[in-house]
């Protein structure tokens, strides 16, 4: 049913008997309420029931009238011709899509089978995540301010407080990040429902209800995300355990929380919790950031030790056992107990139950979708962005990759380039890199020269009273060309992207040494280890040039 208010211009009345004869036919249609107008020189429709707007326009000229297409009928028509792009997912790959898409003309429909909008990132991904940790770092400078003047004091936590405000934050974000965009733009239509493929071009979507509907797109893109993968653990699935979307939105604090795995995840919510007053273990099969710069791992290991996080590395877990009262894990090093586990080992694609072999989509052993750099499948008009596929899973390369897939798909030629990526870890101190490591140079072939600085070297790490971790920098031999930079400090992941786009602009370590560093900041130490290639900078004053 369509009840808008439509008006008709109609030329060629001349009296109030033509306006008789058009309303006559009109009145024969199935459903339009109209009234026709001499003196207006319209035809009014109050509504249109089970008509359309084409059909109403060639009874009136077939009384012998002519009528005009009212403007707003005329774009739903070009709407109807648009290129229609079908979004299977509702995260920050997807939106980026359909915002981009929209903007170039096409028709977009989004589906999401999840009750909440957004995806991983702002939902039980990025934002709470750094939302628990800022909050557990205040408690930490409460309890052990590193001034000596200031006397330390332990905080009060309240757990639930500290939800509700994260959580009111998430939703606000949600709305005004997602839900508002796609009630705002008559290009977009979001269905909630889940998705499969019939063939290449068609999806079968049903609803909460069960109630099934084909939908038919010009081109498609997979931005269905990812969850928490669980290792195949003996006793481990009969477990209460948490996965990292539970421990965020968790209202207790675990007085021992076990965590299960090393990586980015795994390490800042072990920290996070540590500082609101659980006792944590951490257990890694290997190295802490095992996928880093193993200096990185090094360095932050003493630094989680120091504030009482027990580290067990290299250690393997081959029983998972829960009774009244906690955990018990049967490891390498004998058995380790808690009253909550938290498993943060990775992640796996959510591509499971999209029907891609029905597209002929190819994926990986994994199950992530494997895409080129235009981010297009082997199905020339089927895309692919976020953690499902192939990418790096960051949420930055999952928006940039969904911008540039709209582009692609809508006549554009847009490569995502990789080439330089910062990644940060939200620790404290922060880990942070872009490009290559020593490792990786030397595996290809490259010749390199690496310094790596200390922040008992750089003066506002002294200012601070916080020299903990250091700044090491890769350059190309003999060009001196920058090639990676690893980064263990506080505010890491504010540095790195001088130098990322150091990178990208080809500069030399010569040439960043060179460079204007405001003084005061943790990023002049760039500068100072960029000098180290070529100085002694302890033989050297303050803001030395």
């Amino acid at each position: 049913m369509n009840d808008l208010a439509i008006e008709i211009p109609v030329t060629g009345m001349v009296c109030d008997d033509c306006a008789a004869r058009i309303q006559r036919p009109l009145e024969v249609l199935p459903g339009p309420r109209a009234h026709v107008s001499y003196p207006e020189g319209a035809a009014f429709i109050g509504s249109l029931g089970s008509a359309a707007v084409p059909q109403v326009v060639a009874a009136i000229e077939g009384a012998g009238f002519g009528a005009a297409l009212p403007a707003r009928a005329r774009r739903e028509e070009n709407r109807s011709r648009a290129l229609h792009v079908a979004i299977v997912g509702g995260g920050s790959a997807a939106f980026a899509c359909a915002i981009r898409a929209a903007e170039r003309g096409a028709r977009v429909t989004i589906i999401e089978r999840h009750a909440v909008i957004g995806g991983t990132c702002i939902n039980v991904g990025c934002v709470p995540s750094k939302i628990l940790i800022r909050a557990a770092q205040e408690a930490r400078t409460q309890a052990a301010p590193r001034f000596r003047g200031i006397l330390p004091s332990a905080p009060t936590i309240d757990r639930e407080a500290l939800i509700a405000q994260q959580q009111a934050r998430v939703t606000g974000l949600r709305q005004a990040k997602y839900l508002d965009i796609v009630t705002n733009n008559s290009a977009m239509t979001l269905k909630r429902a889940h998705a499969r493929f019939v063939d290449s071009h068609t999806l079968s979507l049903t609803d909460a209800s069960g109630h099934e509907e084909r939908l038919e797109a010009d081109r498609l893109l997979i931005a269905v995300g990812a969850s928490p993968a669980i290792p195949d653990v003996p006793g481990l699935m009969e477990t209460p355990f948490w996965t990292s979307s539970i421990a965020l939105t968790a209202t207790e604090t675990p007085r021992h929380l076990l965590v299960l795995g090393a990586s980015a995840v795994a390490l800042e919510l072990a920290q996070a919790f540590r500082r609101l007053g659980s006792e944590v273990t951490v257990v890694a099969r290997g190295s802490l950031l095992s996928r880093e710069d193993p200096d990185l791992g090094v360095g932050l290991q003493p630094i989680f030790e120091q504030e009482g996080i027990r580290v067990f590395t290299d250690t393997a877990v081959t029983n998972v056992r829960h009774e009244t009262g906690g955990f018990t894990l049967t490891t390498s090093r004998g058995p380790v107990t808690g009253d909550r586990l938290l498993v943060a080992a990775g992640v796996k694609p959510n591509t499971d139950e999209l029907g891609l072999a029905s597209a002929g989509v190819g994926m990986d052993a994994e199950g992530a979708i494997m895409v080129d750099d235009h981010l297009r499948t082997n199905v020339p008009h089927v895309y692919a962005a976020g953690d499902c596929s192939t990418l790096p899973r960051f949420v930055y390369v999952a928006a940039a990759a969904g911008t540039r897939a709209a582009m692609n798909m809508t006549g554009a030629d847009a490569r995502l380039d990789l080439d330089v990526l910062p990644v940060v870890v939200f620790t404290d101190p922060q880990v942070a890199s872009v490009g290559l490591t020593e490792e990786t140079a030397r595996a290809q072939g490259l010749g390199v020269d690496v310094r790596t600085l200390g922040l008992e070297n750089v003066p506002r790490a002294l200012a601070n009273f916080d020299t903990r971790g250091f700044i090491k920098l890769v350059a190309e031999r003999p060009s001196g060309r920058l090639i990676g930079a690893q980064i263990l400090a506080p505010d890491a992941g504010e540095i790195i992207q001088s130098a990322a786009i150091a990178m990208s602009r080809r500069m030399t370590v010569g040439d960043l040494a060179d460079q204007f560093f405001p003084y005061l900041t943790l990023v002049e130490g760039l500068k100072l280890c960029a000098q180290t290639f070529t100085k002694d900078i302890k033989q050297l004053s303050c803001c030395a040039g």
